[in-house]
């Protein structure tokens, strides 16, 4: 098994916030990896869109990835991609 993780600084405009949060949960359920999400020392579930709109992810917030599981490498960069665009 694979596990990777990274800070990441949170570069959509809006942050993780409704229809971002809702796409990063589509990216992350394509996979069998498992996907966290921390903030402050607190880490929740990525695939669910309650829990990470529970940890109010902003534009410009480091948060970290971290992505285990068999395809975690491929699950890791497509996730990073998203998370650092500016854009919805």
């Amino acid at each position: 098994m694979v596990k990777i993780e990274d800070d990441i600084i949170v570069k959509n405009i809006h942050g993780l916030h409704a229809r971002p949060a809702a796409i990063f949960v589509q990216i992350a359920s394509k996979f069998d990896a498992k996907v966290l999400l921390s903030k402050d020392n607190e880490i929740v579930d990525g695939k669910s869109i309650i829990a990470i709109l529970s940890l109010g992810i902003n534009s410009g917030t480091k948060i970290r990835l971290i992505v285990d599981g068999e395809d975690a490498e491929k699950a890791f960069y497509e996730l990073k991609n998203f998370l650092e665009r500016n854009d919805d």
